[in-house]
């Protein structure tokens, strides 16, 4: 059977620290990326692509509110899907050059995706994902008082709106997604962790405003579409405990147990890491694959294909493997720490 992987773009798939968000920024970042793509494409990996939204969504939010006297402004929803289309795109088409300039003969699809949250989530009355560009606390301060923003202090490197983020429950296309993978399609999907929508009590579908974590609702659909491996792309080779410090160690495998051990530990920032192993855990739970935590450019080092050029490269290498607690063996699954930091 041929291997089905989603993969997880993280941000800087897109864009880098310090860019604008320009188109050629956009279109140079997906280039890039698409070639880190090319040995699981080579060797007939069926894939599903997804990827976030947070700085894109929240341009579009200010777009929509300095343009609120000339058309209507449109709810968060509608902003994401917006995205969802836009970024789709920039990302199809750069696969589609990268497909024709090797000569692969394969098509690429973009799919709007509605993803099923609960409209009593707690989260729509304690906000916390961040969206937007980052503030000074000045700014901060003033968009808090004008616009009556909820805002926080991100990760030590500004302040960022936060919006509802409820748990994603179902993504409404997964068959659809499964179908197209399995023909042989590279499907992009659940992009910005996809359009949230709830089931009102006749049972229609409304949009609601909120923005769903994209790893989150990546480990949902991976385990409704059975992918074996679930590909979280970040920017670090694997992931590490004591990060940043003189003790850094990297973690070359683990299972879900010593996963949830660091977790308790404090040992994975909540902007950056831990959202990441939560969502490993999450998939697990409900499917019995394995999860890779790595960086696109580790990426053929980490699943064990050749890397472009026809260097070979064993699993493991880099990247951050992790399995459930079912799948150790006597020989495999326990911790293993990269002291070359």
């Amino acid at each position: 059977m041929k291997k089905l992987a989603l993969i997880a773009l993280g941000g800087n798939a897109l864009l880098k620290d310090g860019e604008k968000g320009t188109i050629s920024e956009l279109e140079r970042n997906t280039a890039e990326t698409c070639r880190y793509l090319l040995p699981l494409i080579r060797n007939d990996w069926q894939i599903v692509l997804t990827h976030g939204n947070g700085p894109q969504v929240g341009n579009t939010l200010i777009q929509h509110e300095l343009a609120k006297d000339v058309v209507p402004a449109m709810p968060l929803d509608v902003c994401v899907s917006e995205t969802q289309g836009s970024l789709g795109y920039i990302l199809q088409q750069g696969i589609l050059n990268e497909l024709r300039r090797n000569k692969i003969e394969r098509y690429v699809v973009t799919m709007v995706t509605q993803v099923v949250v609960d409209s009593k989530d707690q989260a729509f009355s304690h906000p916390t994902k961040p969206v937007g560009p980052f503030y000074t606390k000045d700014q901060a301060e003033t968009l808090k008082a004008e616009k009556k923003w909820t805002m926080i202090e991100d990760s030590g490197r500004g302040f960022r709106r936060v919006v509802p983020s409820p748990t994603p429950v179902k993504i409404i296309q997964r068959i659809m997604i499964k179908e197209l993978a399995q023909s042989g399609h590279i499907v992009i999907a659940v992009g910005g962790g996809g359009i949230p929508i709830y089931k009102k009590a006749d049972n229609d579908y409304e949009g609601i405003e909120a923005v769903i974590d994209k790893d989150l609702a990546s480990s949902i659909l991976a385990a409704e579409i059975k992918a074996g491996v679930f590909i979280i792309l970040t920017t670090v080779p694997r992931v590490f405990i004591n990060f940043g410090k003189p003790n850094q160690q990297g973690i070359v495998r683990m299972t879900v147990s010593q996963a949830k051990k660091y977790l308790d530990e404090n040992q994975f920032g909540t902007g950056s890491m831990k959202p990441k192993i939560e969502s490993a855990i999450n998939y697990l739970t409900k499917y019995d694959g394995k999860v890779i935590i790595t960086s696109a450019e580790h990426l053929a080092a980490a699943l064990g294909e050749p890397r472009p050029g026809g260097r070979e490269a064993i699993e493991g290498r880099s990247g951050t493997t992790i399995i459930s607690d079912v799948k150790k063996k006597e020989d495999e699954g326990n911790l293993l720490l990269d002291f070359s930091k």
